[in-house]
């Protein structure tokens, strides 16, 4: 007896190709929402955020870059998320952030939710998605100059935020 195979629709092909997509690149994909948000969950928000916004047009995308696209959509929701939170939530006076002793992997981690969003963002770009400073500018919508400023300015932060972490270890 012979199979007779249906032939699969083209909508079909194309959430099972989305699907792959999901489960091979998901956990860089978390990885970079953490790094841009500074937070976990957040940072899984926003992936889902940028593969529900990616889906319907998953066809047209998929045959180019579809995790660069994806990557430039959580760029672009992070950036009208933390504009219009810097909007709402001005203050003269930040909440203090507490410091918890944690691993140096989590101390990293802690240092870089310090950071401004905007340094937050060109960090997680330049140096866990290995974008250039063109390429930053560009997904980021500001001139290399910027990149370079902010970038200057988030490794100095870190540095010593890091540092601090290291001498009150040492003095333990």
């Amino acid at each position: 007896m012979t199979k007779v195979s249906t032939p699969v629709p083209a909508q079909d092909r194309g959430v099972r190709d989305f699907d792959g997509f999901v489960h091979a690149r998901l956990s860089e994909l978390v990885r970079f929402g953490r790094a841009l948000t500074g937070d976990e969950h957040r940072g899984a928000d926003l992936v889902q955020d940028a593969l529900e916004r990616a889906l319907p047009r998953w066809g047209q995308i998929s045959s180019r870059d579809p995790e660069g696209y994806v990557r430039r959509i959580m760029v672009n929701r992070n950036i009208s998320v933390w504009r219009s939170q810097r909007r709402e939530h001005l203050t003269d006076h930040p909440p203090e952030r507490p410091r918890v002793e944690v691993q140096h992997d989590e101390e990293v981690w802690a240092a870089l939710r310090l950071l401004p969003p905007r340094q937050r963002t060109v960090v997680a770009l330049r140096y866990l998605a290995d974008q250039s400073e063109a390429q930053t500018a560009d997904l980021m919508g500001c001139s290399v100059g910027t990149v370079k400023s902010q970038s200057s300015a988030a490794m100095r932060r870190l540095r010593e935020l890091l540092h601090e972490t290291e001498e009150s270890e040492d003095e333990r």
